[in-house]
C-alpha cells in the first residue's frame, strides 16, 4: 500500500498469510458456536458417506452371493442391508441441509458485519483517499470482494475440512481392507497430487488474471456513467462503446482461459480415475479367482477410490476458490487498515463561544508535493465581517475551503477559530462552526424538509420560522406538497436556482459561525434571483463570511476582497481601492464587464 492508494484487482491472494486468516477469524468469531458445528455435521456426514461402501459389501457378501444360506435368509440379509443404507442416505441428506443452513448463515452474517464496517470506514477517509482511488475500485470492494469472502465461508471452509477427512478416512479403509490392493492405488496418487497443485497454481494466475481485469472494467463503468453529461456533449459515444468492448473482451479471454484450464484438468482427472478402475479391476479380478478377495470387497474398493478421486477434483476447485477469496479479503483488509491522514486531535478543545474571528497564517500547501498551491497565504477576517476571495482558475481559492474544513492538512501554517489551530477542535465540530454553500448542491432520497434539516434536529415550526424570515417561503409553497414534496430521484427535479436556495437553508439551519459561499451563485436563475437576495442578507447578518468566486459581479460589494494568483496574495483592499489601482483587480473587472454577464448577487455591507 503506498500513500492513500491500496492493492488493486491483480493480487491473488495468499493461503499461508497468518496474519490475514486471523482477520477473517475476526469476523467469524461471534458465530463459533454455528462454525463448531458444521464441523460436527461434516463428521456426520463423512461417517455416513464412508459406511455406505460397506454396507454394499455386506449386501453383496453375505447375501446376494451367500449360497450356503437359504433364500428367504438371503432376502432377510439384503432387506435390513437396504433399510440401513436408505436411513445413512437420509442421514447425509438432513445433514448437509442443516450444514447448508448453517454456513450460509453465517457467512451472511459475516459479510454484513464486513460490508456495513467497510462502509462506515470509508464514511470516515478524507479527499485525499477518494481522489488517490477510482470509485468502480471501490464499489468492486463492497461488492465483488465482499461475495468472493462469502464464497469461502459458505462452500469452503468447512466442505474444505470435510474433504480432507474424507480422503484420509478412505485410505485408512482401503488399507485395512487389502493393503496390496490399497498399495497398488496409492501409486496414483503422487500423479493425482502433482496434477492438483500444478492446476491450483496455473488457476491462481488466471483468476489474478480475472480480477485484475474486472476491476478495470467496473473502474471504467462508473466513471463513464459517472461522466455520462459530458460524453453525451461531446459525442464521445462510440468511443466509448469500443473501450468498453475492448474492456469486456479482455474479461471474456481471461474467463475463457481459466474454462480450458478445468477442461483439460476434469479429463483428466477423470482418465486418472478411470485407469486406476481399470487396474483395481484387472488386479481385484485375479485375486477373487484366487480366493483372496470377495466379490463385495472388490466392488466396496472401487467404490472408495471413486469417493478418493472426487474429492481431489473438488479440492484443487475449491483451492481456486479461496485462492480469489484471499486475494479479495486481502484488498478488503488493506482498504480497513487504510487509515485518514485527517484525524480528530486525541484531546481535542471546545469552544464555547465562538465569535467568528477567522485566521489563515502563513499557510502553504501542495497535493503532490512537487507543485505547491498555496505559498505562504496569510489573511484575517474579523467577526461578522465579508471577505471575497478573487482569482482566475487554479490560483488557489477552493484550496483555501477544503483546508478550512480540513478536507487537507497544509504543510505549513495554521488556521485559527477565535485563536484556536481548528487542527485541536474535533472534526465533527468544525465542520458545524463553518457553514459551506457550493456550486453543486448535493440532493437526498428524501422530503424538501429532511434535505432541509439534514442531522440539525430542527423542528418543522423552526424551519417555517427561517423560511419566512429569509424569503425563501415563496420557493417552498411553490411546490405541490410544499415541505413535503419528494425531491431527487422518485421526485420532482429541482431547478438550479431552487438546489441554491435549498442549499442555503440547509446551511442556515445550522446556524454556523462562519459562513464560506464557493460559488455559489454562479448557476442561479432569475427567478431565484429576488428571493435569493434575501436569503444571502439574513445569511450574512451577524456570520463572517467568506465568499469565492470566478465573477467579478458577484463580490463587488464585499468588506473586503483578497486577490489571488498562482497561489499567493497579490491585491487587497476594497472594491473602489483596487478598481483605481488598475492592477490586477481592475484588469479582471474588465475582462468581466466586456464579457457582459455581470449580475449583483451581494447586497451592500450596510444591509
Amino acid at each position: 500500500m503506498n500513500g492513500h492508494g491500496f492493492a488493486d484487482g491483480g493480487r491473488a491472494g495468499n493461503l499461508g498469510d497468518l496474519q490475514l486468516w486471523l482477520k477473517i477469524l475476526r469476523f467469524a468469531g461471534p458465530h463459533w458456536l454455528s462454525l463448531g458445528g458444521a464441523v460436527l455435521i461434516s463428521l456426520l456426514i463423512t461417517w455416513a458417506t464412508l459406511s455406505l461402501p460397506y454396507l454394499v459389501q455386506l449386501a453383496i457378501d453375505r447375501a446376494i452371493t451367500a449360497d450356503q444360506l437359504a433364500t428367504a435368509e438371503r432376502l432377510a440379509e439384503l432387506g435390513g442391508t437396504a433399510l440401513l443404507y436408505g436411513g445413512l442416505i437420509g442421514v447425509v441428506f438432513v445433514a448437509t441441509f442443516a450444514q447448508i443452513l448453517l454456513l450460509e448463515w453465517v457467512g451472511q452474517s459475516v459479510m454484513l458485519a464486513v460490508r456495513q464496517r467497510l462502509f462506515h470506514h470509508l464514511l470516515d477517509l478524507d479527499l485525499a483517499f477518494f481522489n488517490a482511488n477510482p470509485v468502480g475500485r471501490l464499489v468492486t470492494r463492497l461488492t465483488n470482494d465482499i461475495q468472493n469472502m462469502n464464497e469461502m465461508f459458505t462452500s469452503v471452509v468447512v466442505t474444505l475440512f470435510n474433504d480432507v477427512l474424507r480422503l484420509i478416512g478412505i485410505l485408512i479403509i482401503l488399507f485395512a481392507m487389502n493393503p496390496r490392493l490399497a498399495a497398488l492405488m496409492a501409486l496414483f496418487v503422487p500423479i493425482a497430487l502433482v496434477i492438483t497443485i500444478l492446476f491450483a497454481r496455473l488457476a491462481r494466475e488466471r483468476f489474478r488474471a480475472i480480477r485484475s481485469q474486472l476491476a478495470r472494467l467496473n473502474s471504467y463503468l462508473a466513471e463513464t456513467l459517472a461522466g455520462m453529461a459530458i460524453l453525451q456533449l461531446f459525442g464521445r459515444q462510440q468511443s466509448c462503446r469500443e473501450k468498453f468492448a475492448a474492456l469486456s473482451q479482455g474479461y471474456l479471454e481471461r474467463n475463457l482461459r481459466q474454462i480450458r484450464l478445468f477442461g483439460v484438468f476434469m479429463p483428466l482427472t477423470e482418465f486418472l480415475s478411470a485407469a486406476a478402475l481399470a487396474i483395481i479391476l484387472w488386479y481385484g479380478g485375479g485375486e477373487i479367482l484366487r480366493q483372496r478377495l470377495t466379490l463385495g470387497e472388490l466392488v466396496a474398493f472401487i467404490s472408495y477410490m471413486r469417493l478418493f478421486f472426487q474429492p481431489l477434483r473438488e479440492l484443487s476447485q475449491k483451492y481456486s476458490v479461496v485462492q480469489s477469496a484471499m486475494a479479495s479479503a486481502e484488498r478488503i483488509f488493506q482498504l480497513l487498515d487504510s487509515r485518514s491522514a485527517i484525524t480528530s486531535s486525541e484531546q481535542p478543545l471546545r469552544l464555547t463561544e465562538t465569535t467568528g474571528r477567522l485566521e489563515f497564517d502563513r499557510i502553504t500547501f501542495a497535493y503532490d508535493r512537487n507543485e505547491t498551491i498555496l505559498h505562504d497565504v496569510s489573511f484575517t477576517l474579523r467577526p461578522g465581517q465579508t471577505v471575497a476571495l478573487v482569482g482566475t482558475t487554479g490560483s488557489g481559492k477552493s484550496t483555501l475551503v477544503s483546508l478550512l474544513l480540513r478536507f487537507y492538512q497544509p504543510q505549513e501554517g495554521q488556521i485559527r477559530i477565535d485563536g484556536t489551530d481548528i487542527a485541536r477542535l474535533e472534526l465533527s465540530e468544525l465542520r458545524t462552526l463553518v457553514g459551506v454553500i457550493l456550486q453543486e448542491s448535493f440532493i437526498l432520497q428524501d422530503s424538501l424538509l429532511a434535505n432541509i434539516v439534514m442531522d440539525t434536529g430542527r423542528s418543522r415550526q423552526e424551519v417555517e420560522a427561517l423560511l419566512d424570515r429569509t424569503g425563501m417561503r415563496r420557493f417552498v409553497d411553490k411546490l405541490p406538497q410544499g415541505l413535503d414534496t419528494a425531491i431527487g430521484d422518485g421526485g420532482i427535479e429541482l431547478s438550479s436556482g431552487e438546489k441554491q436556495l435549498l442549499s442555503f437553508a440547509r446551511v442556515l439551519c445550522r446556524d454556523p459561525a462562519i459562513l464560506v459561499l464557493d460559488e455559489a451563485t454562479a448557476a442561479i436563475d432569475t427567478e431565484s434571483e429576488n428571493i435569493l437576495e434575501q436569503a444571502i442578507a439574513d445569511s450574512f447578518t451577524g456570520r463572517t463570511s467568506l465568499v469565492i468566486a470566478h465573477r467579478l459581479s458577484t463580490i463587488r460589494r464585499a468588506d473586503h476582497i483578497i486577490v489571488m494568483e498562482h497561489g499567493r496574495i497579490i491585491e487587497q483592499g476594497g472594491h473602489d481601492e483596487l478598481q483605481r489601482a488598475g492592477g490586477h483587480y481592475a484588469h479582471l473587472l474588465a475582462m468581466d464587464l466586456e464579457s457582459g454577464i455581470g449580475r449583483c448577487h451581494f447586497p451592500s455591507p450596510e444591509v
